[in-house]
């Protein structure tokens, strides 16, 4: 059997299907209209809804306030939201993000899963799309809940790989920055230890509606997760290649505490 970490189910919470009481959702963007559009329309539904019209805004709400969602605009006066993903996911592995992108823009929307997005919605957006797919990442979220079953830190071999902050440390403490698909990878292989993971078997793991991994896709990403873990990445001693079947992590793999 194929096991996977859960490593959004690391903060409990208390959603229930249907219900939305004391649910936070973040909306940050410039546009007025649409700040104002989404709040009055959230609220109806339910949600308590906060709102900033920037990075700086929101980082100033992050420092009394821990929202559930985030929905966030691309386009920002001071960052992007890119940016604002990347570190609303460092700092809560649990939050639910979801990006506004622009109509047709296939590269923005490919970006806004690679650095942390659960989710898309092109603008112009139904109102009620969007509610869809808050409701789709909040169900999400709740049914990986796992707390008590689910490590968050791993030591492999001399590196420590936290599932809660996503993030990757060497034996001297120094981050290895790993992106939203390097990190899925790595996690794979950590839960799967020592077993051999045919490439389908990657593939079908860490697939999202916007990227169906061929192959040659997956060889290139193991060959950039093994630049980042490997003392020799041409002759790899931790991720190795099983020809004809697909690659193993080899070594030891234990829960740590943080």
């Amino acid at each position: 059997m194929l096991l996977t970490y859960s490593v959004t189910g690391l903060r409990k919470s208390i959603l229930v299907h249907n219900e939305t009481e004391n649910i936070k959702i973040l909306v940050v963007d410039d546009d007025r209209h649409i700040r104002t559009i989404l709040d009055r329309y959230l609220q109806l539904e339910g949600y308590e809804v906060i709102v900033a019209e920037s990075g700086k805004a929101m980082r100033a709400i992050l420092n009394h306030q821990k929202p559930d969602l985030a929905i966030l605009d691309l386009g920002l006066p001071d960052t992007t939201g890119f940016e604002l993903a990347e570190e609303l996911r460092n700092n809560d592995a649990n939050i639910g993000i979801i990006m506004l992108t622009g109509s047709g823009e296939k590269l923005d929307k490919i970006v806004s899963l690679e650095t942390g997005a659960d989710d898309y919605v092109e603008k112009p957006f139904d109102e009620r799309e969007l509610l869809a797919r808050i409701r789709s990442v909040l169900r999400r979220r709740r049914s990986g809940e796992t707390q008590n079953a689910t490590p968050t830190l791993l030591g492999i071999e001399n590196l420590r790989l936290n599932l809660r902050t996503r993030s990757l440390h060497d034996e001297e403490g120094l981050v290895m920055p790993l992106t939203h698909r390097e990190f899925q990878l790595l996690s794979l292989l950590a839960a799967n230890a020592n077993s051999v993971l045919t490439r389908d078997q990657i593939s079908e793991s860490i697939a999202s509606r916007d990227w169906l991994p061929t192959d040659r896709s997956i060889d290139v990403l193991v060959s950039k997760l093994r630049k980042k873990v490997e003392t020799d990445p041409a002759f790899p001693s931790l991720i190795k290649t099983i020809r004809g079947s697909g690659y193993i992590l080899t070594g030891r793999v234990q829960e740590l505490s943080e």
